[in-house]
């Protein structure tokens, strides 16, 4: 069995550990395609699965807007409160900080297994929730970045 193999298998192990479907599901199709030997799609899933992931991460979020669950005085009321503004200020802070993860695990892929055990520690050790890997990462880029400044 290649090194490949049994590090996706590992990947899937943690994810099972920690609890986190996606790091399982992820790995475990990583792993049938390498098996099946459908390498010629993984330039392309590289390149494009990022965006496709978030084009439906953006469609998930939009659907209350679609059904009439959020409408206009939920839209005013996010502009009025404090609770409101509160939460346009983590959005903001959150976006800003996946864009510098997407920056980071572009130009350091490797970081994304430290990521990893980290949620695990972190969901294990301190009852914590798994977030996304581009929070994480975004999270993880701001950490990189203070050791670089000091």
């Amino acid at each position: 069995m290649g090194s490949e193999r049994v590090i996706l298998l590992t990947l899937m192990a943690l994810g099972v550990a920690a609890r986190n479907s996606l790091i399982v599901t992820s790995a475990g199709v990583v792993l049938i395609m390498q098996v099946l030997q459908l390498h010629r799609f993984f330039p392309m899933l590289e390149r494009r699965g990022l965006e496709a992931g978030l084009i439906f991460l953006l469609i998930a979020v939009l659907i209350p807007f679609a059904t009439g669950e959020v409408g206009w005085p939920e839209i005013k009321e996010s502009f009025t409160s404090w609770s409101g503004l509160a939460a346009i200020l983590g959005g903001i802070i959150a976006a800003v900080l996946s864009g510098y993860g997407v920056t980071l695990l572009q130009v350091k892929p490797e970081v994304i297994v430290g990521m990893v055990v980290g949620t695990i520690l972190g969901v294990v050790l301190f009852k914590g929730i798994p977030v996304g890997p581009l929070a994480a990462a975004g999270f993880t880029a701001i950490l990189l970045a203070l050791v670089r400044w000091q």
